[in-house]
């Protein structure tokens, strides 16, 4: 067990003062401060007294990750761990599928387009389903509403120019229906776009102020109002129209899958992922944006709901999602407790201080700081008068 160093990430949405308060540091800081990445991730690895940790694994991966994650996963961790800080909309996105990003990968590589180019939408071969768990209050937009609470916000607006696109709607036909207008919206000419932004923020304002307004619809126009302030005419404020709007409290959780648009609007999160870096980008930021590649990886059926409910696990609250390459636990330590793994594992702090002993290995950790654990270690024994840490396993 090391200590284990995480990779500041700098990006224009991040927040110059989540990330410094949670380590207890000078606030607001120079740059926006988005991510701390935990993981092997070659685009931006952690380090172990100052071995990036992916080079540490490469020198002995049935050590480090064990025999069945080495084997299962090629001898490379499968999951990258992060705190995320939103002070501002990322983009409105989604990630392929392992097929979909395999084929991507190999097809951009054969185009001869580099693999750090800022037009290359396939960085390595591997899916990203994640997890976000709020620290903070925290918005996000997460997979395509059910049509027909969609066509009920539509008919409350009551815009005529939103009403044109009714004729592409059907409830029995969601997933065709969704696939249409999103098309559509996403590919208009440009003035028209605009046109039809203008009459909805209009519509928008006029609904939020009816004094027996749903309080639901109002929290998701408001958020599509603030998203055009932000982007004026954006093809990501249309978007955000057709997606579920959540406001979760710390400790509230949602997993997404392949193929679900979404995007994290604000606050801090503790984030976990398959190990990967694949966005395709449909609004809502100033990068590259490829509207075909999108719609071809895009789920266009609903998610009803993306929430996942934390559930008790013996000491630990654990986080329940449909794959291999990750699980997530809380552990709130006041006295002591015990960490077990039968793989690699990375235990982060995000509050309090805690003491780790791992045979004669002992690692501090304070808000913001992260152990790696090697799959050949024991388990490991915590301490702590108060301290909240999330153990991010296989």
């Amino acid at each position: 067990m090391e200590l284990l160093e995480g990779s500041l990430r700098a990006y224009p949405w991040g927040s110059r003062t989540l990330i410094a308060q949670l380590k207890g540091e000078a606030a607001p800081t120079a740059r926006p401060e988005a991510e701390i990445w935990f993981g092997a991730h070659p685009g931006s690895p952690s380090t172990v007294n100052g071995v990036a940790l992916n080079t540490l694994i490469a020198a002995d991966p049935e050590a480090q990750l064990g025999a069945r994650v080495a084997q299962k996963f090629a001898g490379e961790l499968p999951f990258l761990l992060k705190i995320l800080a939103a002070d501002a909309p990322l983009s409105l996105q989604a990630h392929p599928s392992l097929e979909q990003a395999k084929e991507g990968f190999a097809r951009e590589n054969a185009a001869g387009i580099n693999v750090d180019a800022p037009d290359r939408n396939y960085r390595d071969p591997n899916h990203k389903p994640e997890l976000i768990v709020a620290l903070t209050d925290f918005k996000a937009m997460a997979g395509f509403r059910p049509l027909a609470r969609t066509m009920e916000i539509f008919d409350l607006l009551g815009c005529e120019e939103l009403n044109r696109y009714r004729s592409m709607l059907a409830v029995e036909n969601e997933e065709e229906s969704l696939r249409a207008l999103f098309t559509t919206w996403i590919t208009i000419p440009i003035l028209k776009r605009h046109e039809l932004i203008n009459a909805l923020m209009q519509a928008a304002e006029k609904y939020c102020v009816t004094p027996d307004a749903d309080a639901e619809v109002v929290a998701i126009l408001r958020n599509v109002m603030d998203l055009n302030d932000r982007y004026p005419g954006d093809i990501g404020v249309l978007g955000a129209l057709l997606l579920n709007f959540y406001r979760l409290a710390p400790g509230e959780a949602l997993y997404l899958d392949a193929g679900n648009l979404h995007a994290y609007v604000s606050g801090l999160g503790v984030e976990i992922m398959a190990n990967s870096d694949n966005v395709l980008r449909g609004g809502l930021t100033s990068k590259y944006v490829d509207v075909p590649e999108l719609v071809r990886v895009l789920n266009f059926k609903s998610l009803a709901d993306a929430s996942v409910h934390p559930e008790p696990k013996g000491a630990e609250v654990h986080y329940e999602v449909p794959i291999d390459e990750f699980q997530l636990d809380r552990l709130d330590v006041k006295g002591s407790a015990q960490a077990e793994h039968d793989g690699p594992m990375i235990i982060m702090c995000t509050a309090g201080h805690a003491t780790l002993q791992c045979a004669d290995a002992t690692v501090e950790l304070t808000p913001g700081t992260a152990a790696w654990v090697p799959a050949s270690d024991p388990a490991v024994y915590v301490s702590a008068a108060g301290a909240e840490l999330f153990l991010a396993r296989v």
